[in-house]
């Protein structure tokens, strides 16, 4: 989670879709290598313990970990765990998110992950490396990919931009 748009549109996605009662969402993020944190040197290798939502409200929390408190995140989290009794953790790791996202799948036995696409076109895909392509090549669990939603094209015809909004897509 690095708390961009498509993280939370993802977010969204996976408690609105995938979230049953009882289930547990654990919120992963991958801060940078270089990353100069107190609790770096204690879990540099493995990743943090794993954070109940209770400390994720906390200012403390984030200082220790360098990591921003995202009002929004915390929201989509409370009412997750009101509305659907799913119980939010968060747990941080260092490195490259592509290899630590795999990590994370395996260390935690994750039965499946979501993550957000930033949308990159090929040339900086080619030269940044694409997070979301990795994980879903290299996971050993089931991968969702969350883009960003285009807003449909306006059509002359109302009703043809109702059915595109509403199907997602309408071949004639």
């Amino acid at each position: 989670m690095d708390f961009s748009p498509t993280c939370k549109l993802a977010l969204r996605w996976a408690v609105d879709n995938l979230i049953n009662r009882g289930d547990q969402i654990i919120i992963i993020n991958v801060e940078p290598p270089n990353a100069d944190h107190t609790r770096k040197e204690l879990f540099a290798e493995n990743g943090s313990p794993l954070v109940p939502m209770e400390e994720l409200r906390e200012i403390n929390f984030t200082k220790q970990y360098g990591i921003a408190r995202d009002p929004e995140v915390i929201d989509i989290l409370d009412t997750a765990s009101r509305t659907k009794g799913a119980k939010a953790m968060a747990k941080v790791y260092w490195g490259d998110p592509r290899e630590k996202l795999c990590s994370a799948v395996e260390d935690l036995h994750l039965d499946s992950l979501v993550v957000g696409s930033r949308g990159l076109g090929p040339i900086k895909r080619v030269l940044m490396g694409s997070v979301s392509k990795h994980v879903v090549t290299n996971a050993s669990c089931p991968v969702t990919v969350v883009k960003e939603s285009k807003p449909p094209v306006a059509d002359i015809d109302p009703i043809m931009n109702l059915c595109v909004r509403k199907y997602g897509s309408l071949m004639i």
